[in-house]
């Protein structure tokens, strides 16, 4: 074990090296494709299901789009904000212009 627990987590990228920032960003990377192929199959299999069920073809094309449309938007969530989060706050962590 590394020891280093949660402080390995939230050190900032200034404080990373040029491997562990490579590998951030391809851990990073493939966990968003993942993300992508997880909502196709997941909704997709869904549209295949309820498809099956009413005897129609027009679920599994739709079921694939809302998954894909569900996983950029989550995408967009969790990883889109945080360049624009870490430019707003200080040397300690506060957000700029709060006296908190």
């Amino acid at each position: 074990m590394s020891g280093n627990g949660k402080g390995a987590v939230t050190r900032r990228a200034s404080d990373l090296d040029e491997a562990e920032m490579r590998a951030l960003g391809l851990s990073t990377g493939w966990t968003v494709f993942s993300y992508m192929i997880s909502g196709l199959v997941a909704y997709g299999a869904i549209g295949w299901g309820i498809g099956k069920a009413v005897h129609a073809e027009w679920p599994f094309p739709a079921g694939m789009m809302l998954g894909l449309a569900i996983s950029v938007g989550f995408v967009i969530y969790r990883y889109g904000r945080q360049g624009s989060l870490e430019q707003g706050r200080d040397g300690q962590g506060r957000v700029k212009g709060n006296d908190r």
